[in-house]
């Protein structure tokens, strides 16, 4: 995201608190630091539960302990678990910061799965924790209704867990609506910003933060990383929606550095280690490491992009605009294989659609298509570069793919975004464009979850987008609570297949709706 540089404020402290406290700004204990090889009583799971990439059989459950123990899940169709069924899972230690998934297979579709994590004293096994709970629902087998949430950029610019307006607030807006899975598209963390105890406000007021020791810099080291994936989980709000609601995660810059591409030496003078290489590796082996996914070894570099299929309605196409890029740049070459997605990955991405039988085939991008999203005065940082003419640079990838999906006469694509902190609709249409060889499509954006609110951005006339709608602060960098924070909610009717998207505020207020439907080119 462009726009994170020159607000970021650092932070320090520990924070202590129980696990099962009520307030949203109630924290684990010892979060600070790692759990100690050798505690006394058993083992907790002081950070919840969460589930990932939940299939028609099939889900991904996470854990950390306070210590070295054994992971072991029971699942159960009730929530008395008078039946249940037992999987052990890994012993989780020092190696993944005492994190552990366990996937769970064989499940039925369409049915509420209520699970358990208990964690075991390896040397005990009859010594185990406090069972931490969780459910989510599999996919359905046949067409039904769906629902689920997209948005994203947490704790971004400085606005951490802020106990005085009960922490990430949206999350519990958003849990209440009882989506399917809610897909977190981007910027899960801002690795590059620290938070500090307090931020003055122009008004005089002062914003309070949650700290913790790892978050008063910049990430530079595995622990570092590891500390500001583990920030976000000090949020009671955020752990109950985990408990409730399964994540699609996908990733962008600030989990790394503010508009990194590979192979940038970068000139920031808060970091003694300037590759973005080495920042990036520490950076995804944590991110695998604390969230439940489901695909991090097919291509051997751990690859981030996947589709999830939900049923006959709907499949979601999880890209990773980050990982395969070229450098940025001013965007006017002519040729331009690698792009923004790699060739593997836009090869993968026009196979996938290809081959997909849902009615709605959702493009899960971590950047805009339309915006224009620069990188300092000359380059550009999304696909757009501001000539509204023929496709050049990363468009030419764009426009490859535009044509694939008319040609193949692939129906029912729709974008969605977060990225700028902003929501907005754009409907693209041959018509407007200089592009003309695609089928009219919808881009949604939604987001910040927990970060700065900033100012829209400029339309790229190649692909003839048209903005229907528009909320955006008139200023740079407003925090959350001031009209600045968006979720979108996107719901499928099982019966008629017409597929309706709600941009919502932070308090779940509904700013815009859109209904398309099954099949309709052009709508």
């Amino acid at each position: 995201m462009a726009q994170g540089s020159g607000h970021a404020v650092g932070r320090r402290a520990v924070l202590r608190g129980a696990v099962g406290a009520a307030a949203a700004s109630a924290v684990p204990p010892a979060v600070g630091a790692a759990p100690a090889l050798a505690l006394a009583g058993r083992p907790e799971a002081r950070w919840g539960v969460q589930a990932g990439d939940v299939t028609a059989s099939s889900g991904l459950v996470w854990v950390r302990a306070d210590r070295r123990a054994r992971m072991i899940v029971e699942t159960s169709a009730t929530e008395s678990f008078r039946s249940v069924r037992r999987r052990h899972g890994p012993l989780v230690g020092p190696g993944t910061d005492f994190t552990g998934r366990t996937a769970l297979r064989g499940l039925p579709p369409g049915e509420q799965i209520h699970h358990r994590v208990l964690l075991a004293d390896p040397d005990d096994p009859r010594r185990t924790g406090r069972p931490v709970h969780g459910t989510f629902r599999t996919a359905p087998a046949r067409r039904s209704d769906v629902r689920f949430l997209w948005s994203g950029d947490l704790a971004g610019q400085g606005w951490g867990i802020n106990p005085d307006r009960g922490g990430y607030r949206i999350y519990e807006h958003m849990r209440r609506l009882e989506p399917d899975f809610f897909l977190c598209s981007g910027d899960t963390i801002y690795a590059d910003s620290p938070i500090a105890p307090s931020v003055t406000l122009p008004d005089g007021s002062v914003w309070r933060n949650v700290t913790t020791e790892e978050k008063a810099k910049v990430a530079e080291t595995l622990a570092e990383f590891r500390g500001a994936f583990r920030y976000n989980l000090l949020d009671a709000n955020l752990r109950r929606f985990n408990a409730e609601v399964p994540t699609v995660v996908q990733w962008d810059d600030h989990e790394v550095h503010n508009n990194w591409y590979p192979g940038q030496i970068m000139d920031d003078a808060r970091y003694a280690e300037k590759s973005l290489d080495v920042l990036a590796a520490r950076s995804r082996r944590a991110f695998s490491e604390y969230f439940p996914l489901s695909t991090q070894q097919e291509d051997g570099d751990g690859r981030i992009y996947r589709v999830l299929r939900h049923g006959p309605l709907l499949d979601v196409f999880v890209l990773d605009m980050r990982t395969y890029r070229n450098a940025n740049s001013p965007g006017r070459r002519p040729d331009d294989a690698q792009g923004i997605l790699g060739a593997r990955q836009l090869e993968w991405l026009k196979r996938e659609l290809s081959r997909s039988r849902a009615v709605w085939k959702v493009i899960a991008s971590d950047m805009p298509l339309g915006l224009v999203v620069t990188d300092g005065p000359a380059d550009f940082e999304a696909v757009a570069q501001g000539d509204p003419g023929a496709p050049l640079g990363r468009e030419l990838q764009i426009a490859e793919l535009l044509r694939h999906v008319k040609h193949r006469r692939i129906t029912g694509t729709v974008w969605l975004t977060a990225d700028v902190h902003y929501t907005s609709a754009q409907h693209y249409a041959p018509e407007r464009a200089a592009f003309k060889d695609f089928a009219p499509f919808w881009e949604f954006v939604s987001g910040p979850l927990n970060a700065g609110g900033f100012p829209a951005n400029g339309l790229d006339g190649t692909f003839g987008p048209q903005q229907v709608f528009l909320k955006a602060p008139a200023t740079a960098n407003v925090p959350p609570g001031r009209g600045s924070q968006f979720f979108g909610e996107v719901c499928i009717d099982g019966e008629g297949g017409e597929l309706t998207v709600r941009l919502r505020d932070e308090e779940g207020a509904v700013l815009f709706t859109k209904v398309l439907q099954p099949g309709r080119v052009g709508q």
